[in-house]
């Protein structure tokens, strides 16, 4: 399995950002899917997470009505779309996918992209 996350950059406090996750080497039916981030110093913190099949969705508190997580089944891609982006956002954001489990803990994941740096200045 692999997955490959891509879209950060540096951008302003109050513009969108959209990562994607493009998944191979398995079919993902059943599978979540979660975007997790880590800011430097602190500890991995779960942002988002969607079931690829029902496309049933999960969100942190801090970035509930800002960020919307989707998949595009066709092309095995899940994406992050980021509104309204604050500074306290910047972050190495990575995907990561785990069998049916609906956590926000980044120890129930088992595979794990590599990451991307979302950085948003004041």
């Amino acid at each position: 399995v692999q997955l490959q996350a891509s879209g950060g950059g540096l951008v302003q406090a109050g513009d969108s950002l959209r990562l994607s996750c493009a998944a191979s080497g398995r079919t993902f039916a059943g599978y979540v899917m979660g975007w997790f981030r880590q800011a430097p110093g602190k500890e991995r913190e779960f942002v988002a997470a969607i079931h690829w099949s029902a496309g049933t969705t999960s969100y942190a508190n801090s970035v509930k009505g800002r960020f919307i997580i989707s998949r595009d089944n066709a092309k095995n891609t899940v994406y992050l779309q980021m509104n309204s982006l604050k500074p306290e956002d910047t972050s190495v954001y990575y995907c990561a996918s785990n069998w049916g489990i609906y956590s926000s803990d980044y120890r129930s994941y088992t595979y794990w992209g590599q990451g991307t740096q979302v950085t948003v200045s004041s």
